[in-house]
């Protein structure tokens, strides 16, 4: 059976703004990288099947240490 938690009633403007700050910083993370690099060997090489494998397996890579990121951010902007 799943138990629905009560929501938090107690939100600081502080929690929302690191809130808001970590996950922009996340998908900053996330994407400038890949996007780099896919544009990058597609400008260079004109292979658009290299720049696509590459910047999304870089893409998939960060995606996997994200949980790990998430925190360093949180306790960095904290």
């Amino acid at each position: 059976m799943i138990k629905i938690h009560k929501k938090k009633s107690e939100l600081t403007a502080d929690a929302i703004v690191n809130t808001v700050w970590v996950s922009t910083f996340l998908a900053l993370i996330l994407t400038l990288p890949s996007l780099g690099i896919f544009l990058g060997i597609y400008f260079t090489t004109s292979n658009l099947l290299l720049g696509a494998l590459l910047g999304f397996g870089l893409h998939f890579v960060t995606l996997a240490f994200s949980e790990k990121i998430s925190g360093r951010l949180t306790r960095l902007l904290s």
